[in-house]
This record gives C-alpha cells, structure tokens and sequence, in this order.
C-alpha cells in the first residue's frame, strides 16, 4: 500500500508544481506584444529602404547630369533614351526604372537665377507633371529633375512621415541645375 501512497503523492506533487507554475503568462504576453514588435522593426527597416533611395536617386540624377553638361547626351542618337539609359543603370539597386519620372529643361534666360521659375507640378495623385525633355547645346543652362513615388508597406508610416492620413507614398525628388560646357562634336 505504500507504494500506492507513494506514486499519489508524487502526483500530487506533479499537479501542485504545474498549478503553480505561471509559464503560459510569458506566452500570452509574446503573442501581445510580437504583432507590434515586428511592424517596429520592418518600419524601421523600410525608413531606411526609404532614405536610402532617396539618397541613391540624387547620386544617379547628379550622373545623368553630368552627361548633359559634357554634351554626351546630346551627341547621342536618341538624347532621351542616353539619358534615362544612365540614370536607370544607376538607381537599378532600389528603384526599377517604370517608377522614375524626370524632365530635363533648357532655361531660356541662359542663368541660373531663371531656374526657380520653373517650380514642379505634382498632381493630384503624388505624379510629376513633366515638362518635357530638352537637353539644350553648349554653354545653355539645364534643369535635371528626378522623382520617384515612394509607395510604404508599412502600416502607418507613410501617414507619419508625409503628415497626410491615407496617404501610404511620399515623393522623393532631386534637382539639379548645370552649364553645359562649351563642346563642339566632330572638331579636333
């Protein structure tokens, strides 16, 4: 019979030990506190996806640039195409080429000053209205603009950042005004 009493009170120890045991707690608490820990972090990781395109489509629009200014864009058979060629080759990393809007303008007053007159216009929904492409010839100033709608995942966070509710992108742009040197094509 001793062996009876025994294995009772070994169960009965078993049961006080898991009555008094609060593990599920920890479990219950994780599952709370998981869904907003992980929108957190892939936030936190988007922000940065976000910045960092940012940066890489003001490096590929100062490239691009760089092509109008020493007149290879404009020696090119199809100007438009040598252009968004560059700046697709550049921005491939982050942002596929579709997404990338831009407009190159030649600044017919010839200065720098002129080029606050031509003020982007976005419309109604977050897209550049371009204002075409014209590369210009040596020694014209040219406006280089670049943008690209930044559409977030996450929830929330396009709210935040643009400060308008709803509204899940932000735009991204970068201008860039140049002289284009004085090249001549064909001359030694």
């Amino acid at each position: 019979m001793a062996g009876f009493w025994g294995g009772y009170r070994m169960l009965r120890k078993l049961k006080e030990y898991w009555r008094s045991e609060d593990d599920g707690v920890v479990a219950v608490e994780f599952a709370l506190v998981v869904v907003p820990f992980i929108i957190l972090l892939v936030g936190m990781c988007e922000v940065g996806l976000f910045y960092a395109s940012g940066a890489l489509l003001e490096g590929a629009s100062t490239d691009a640039a760089r092509m109008i200014r020493t007149g290879q864009v404009q020696g090119a058979s199809d100007p438009e195409t040598a252009f968004k060629t560059e700046l697709c080759n550049q921005t491939a990393v982050l942002i596929p080429c579709d997404k990338i809007q831009y407009e190159v303008i030649d600044i017919p007053a010839g200065s720098f000053i002129a080029a606050e007159n031509y003020q982007p216009v976005i419309d109604s929904n977050g897209n550049l209205v371009p204002q075409g492409f014209n590369a210009g010839n040596s020694n014209d100033v040219v406006m280089i603009r670049t943008y690209y709608k930044y559409k977030f995942l996450t929830p929330f966070i396009g709210d935040m950042l643009s400060g308008h509710a709803g509204q899940d992108w932000l735009g991204q742009m970068s201008t860039v005004v140049i002289k284009s040197e004085p090249y001549n094509f064909g001359e030694l």
